[in-house]
């Protein structure tokens, strides 16, 4: 039985996001696992790297799958980016250890959030950026972001229902990049709760709309209440850009 690594890039628009659900075909890992498996003869489980939102799209996904099967490396990635939809493109395979999982191994995730602050939406990119056309105070959505930095309970900053999971996490930074009409939030952590990335983003943008105050950051993160954090932002302009073991 051998272990495989792959480095995929997908685009999640018509995706119920990556994890495969019974009442749907259009799941990332239910297309993965039906073409690996009918290569194989064997019923592939593919392991992501995180559970990904509907609508949200990856550039450097991670997954990984066990297999008895003789194919190498090569040959399998020609079965894979023949078979899969062209919006799936698996762009690396390798090798790895028994033990290596794509999940729990996991050190970084680098989350990407683009924004169009162009006068008109770009037909060409409407499915990949959020439009936004009032101007955003980029010095209080910065000194918000710091407040985010280091290890709190983001409760507050996840759908999820508190149960006995953890919701801590560590976010090691956040950035924001301004180019000629586009905006990037980039988010980096050592993982990320359900809907968490979008949640810090909706946040983010009600402060640089003067909807929330910078300050206000803190008190979210003390109260532990989700109604405390902004909005979640649209999925379509969410991208998991690289992850790190």
């Amino acid at each position: 039985m051998r272990n495989f690594k792959m480095t995929i890039s997908y685009d999640g628009s018509r995706y119920k996001g990556w994890q495969k659900q019974k009442d749907t075909d259009l799941t990332v890992q239910g297309k993965l696992e039906a073409v690996l498996s009918k290569m194989s003869g064997e019923d592939v489980l593919v392991v992501g790297c995180d559970r990904m939102d509907p609508g949200v799209h990856a550039e450097n996904y991670i997954a990984n799958f066990h297999t008895k099967s003789s194919f190498n490396n090569d040959a399998i990635l020609y079965y894979l980016y023949e078979f899969l939809p062209e919006d799936i493109v698996v762009k690396s395979i390798e090798l790895v250890d028994d033990r290596f999982h794509a999940r729990y191994n996991v050190k970084s995730e680098t989350y990407v959030y683009r924004i169009n602050t162009g006068k008109y939406r770009n037909v060409f990119e409407r499915k990949y950026s959020y439009h936004i056309t009032e101007p955003l105070d980029l010095v209080e959505m910065r000194n918000a972001s710091q407040s985010l930095i280091g290890t709190h309970d983001f409760l507050s900053f996840t759908n999820m229902r508190s149960g006995n999971k953890s919701t801590v996490r560590t976010i090691h930074s956040v950035n924001i990049f301004e180019n000629t009409n586009y905006l990037e939030i980039e988010v980096i952590g050592d993982g990320f709760l359900w809907n968490m990335a979008r949640i810090i983003v909706g946040t983010l943008l009600e402060i640089g709309r003067g909807k929330l105050d910078s300050t206000e950051v803190e008190k979210m993160l003390q109260e532990k209440k989700r109604w405390e954090a902004g909005p979640i932002a649209q999925a379509k302009g969410l991208f998991l850009r690289e992850v790190q073991y």
